[in-house]
């Protein structure tokens, strides 16, 4: 039961990983930006509609979510050389049973709308330390514009689309490491 608790822990990591990659170390954002700057931004933000396309995104992830987990999950459990094939058929049943579950927990996350405010506030910093007022009104005017607006009506589909071109990169990699770590995971 550990190894199949740390098999869709594994797998859930995994699934993330391309959002990990992006994610900017904690340490290098500033913890506030001035009044002028953050109304630019979140001016930007809503010209981005980032709001809207945080939404459509979390759908897509969602939709993603079962197969790539249970991808992962079955992966695990296929390269574990100390069990048996009925102890791997098995453990898929468990993962088949239990990954709905999970889904749904995840699922009751990406809904909080709160986390979506959170988010915007955590990205005013981000665009604060790396762009002038000036900078970020001109984005702005970009986003405004018809690419912009073009751009930013693909972005859920090419966020998808990448997603899933980094997971099909990426899993193979990890295979060895992620048998290595379940081997040394159950050393006495």
């Amino acid at each position: 039961m550990k190894k199949f608790v740390l098999g869709l822990y594994a797998a859930a990591v995994f699934a993330a990983l391309p959002s990990f990659a992006l994610a900017a170390p904690a340490a290098a954002v500033a913890p506030t930006a001035d009044q002028q700057t953050t109304a630019a931004v979140k001016a930007m933000l809503d010209a981005m509609e980032v709001r809207k396309n945080m939404l459509a995104m979390y759908g897509e992830m969602q939709k993603a979510m079962p197969a790539i987990m249970r991808q992962q999950a079955v992966g695990l459990i296929q390269a574990d050389p100390k069990m048996s094939a009925e102890q791997k058929k098995e453990a898929v049943a468990r993962v088949d049973r239990t990954l709905p579950g999970v889904v749904q927990s995840v699922g009751k996350i990406f809904s909080d709308p709160a986390l979506i405010d959170e988010m915007i506030t955590e990205m005013v910093p981000l665009y604060a330390n790396n762009y002038t007022v000036a900078e970020i009104k001109q984005l702005t005017a970009f986003y405004q514009s018809p690419v912009g607006r073009k751009m930013m009506a693909l972005t859920p589909k090419l966020s998808t689309e990448a997603m899933a071109v980094a997971q099909r990169v990426v899993t193979p990699r990890l295979g060895k490491l992620l048998n290595d770590v379940m081997q040394d995971v159950q050393k006495p």
